[in-house]
């Protein structure tokens, strides 16, 4: 699995870094074909950093969370929960789409 953590107009942190790299590298426990994760920390205007985290699969499937806090840790825990969610319930539909009763 590929990582990749930007920021934009902020330092990236070693600490920083590796918090985001440890929360992230549990999604693909949720979903087996995620390939590439993209992580964005940006501060905005006012002071607060937006963390947005983008997970790759294949078959071009693309799962993106933005998330918006006075603390880059916070936004990032909280981004991977979201994550998680979206996650699995694609993981969900797909299992129930394989296993459609025909039975008439």
């Amino acid at each position: 699995m590929l990582f990749t953590i930007t920021g934009k107009h902020i330092d990236i942190t070693e600490a920083l870094k590796r918090h985001a790299e440890e929360k992230t590298s549990k999604l693909p426990k949720f979903y087996d074909s995620i390939n590439r994760i993209e992580v964005i920390i940006e501060s905005d205007k006012s002071g607060n950093a937006v963390v947005e985290i983008i997970a790759r699969a294949e078959h071009n499937k693309i799962f993106i969370v933005k998330e918006t806090d006075e603390d880059a840790y916070k936004c990032i825990d909280v981004g991977v929960h979201k994550l998680e969610r979206q996650l699995r319930k694609k993981k969900d539909k797909e299992r129930n789409n394989k296993h459609i009763d025909r039975t008439i």
